[in-house]
């Protein structure tokens, strides 16, 4: 034992404090991602198929995970092939932003599949779209080298028509010094 005994007199309040903050900061750097779930029809038109896989690909990329439900009525659960070839275009669809968790399954009258978020596939589609948004600038700002070579295109084909020596351009005679 130590003597005197160790011991450290605080603001039980400002400690309170601090502890909260802590609780509060740990909280805000978690990320809380969820389970969306998306409903699709066997018989769904390209517009709607554009739009809510769309709206996927934004969940995914929001770091959400996404429960794709394709819905048969009647005899369509005779035909399941037709379900999954409509889970295979979603997940080819959004294969940048998210990858296949689980694979389609038949479960009553639904079909499921479960899509997460890649973080690999969408840093390289990242990666791969700067280069892209780069080359369009240079290209919209021409550099020193290409505007000279440009004005000099542009007053050589304005000389083409030759004039006799000592003429104006404008057509005018010779001034004489005279």
């Amino acid at each position: 034992m130590a003597n005197p005994p160790v011991c450290r007199i605080m603001d039980y309040n400002k400690f309170k404090f601090d502890e909260a903050q802590r609780a509060r900061e740990s909280r805000r750097k978690s990320t809380n991602a969820s389970l969306k779930e998306m409903k699709y029809r066997l018989k769904i038109g390209p517009g709607d198929f554009d739009t809510k896989t769309r709206k996927v690909a934004g969940f995914l990329a929001d770091g959400h995970k996404v429960k794709i439900t394709i819905m048969f009525r009647g005899r369509e659960v005779e035909r399941p092939q037709f379900g999954q070839d409509i889970l295979n275009r979603i997940a080819d669809t959004v294969h940048s932003v998210g990858k296949v968790e689980s694979m389609p399954r038949l479960d009553g009258r639904n079909m499921v599949m479960v899509l997460a978020p890649d973080k690999r596939a969408q840093a390289a589609a990242k990666a791969a779209a700067h280069p892209a948004d780069e080359a369009p600038a240079a290209a919209a700002a021409p550099s020193r080298r290409q505007q000279a070579a440009a004005s000099t295109s542009s007053t050589s084909s304005t000389s083409s028509t030759r004039q006799p020596a000592g003429a104006s351009p404008n057509g005018d005679a010779p001034a004489s010094n005279a």
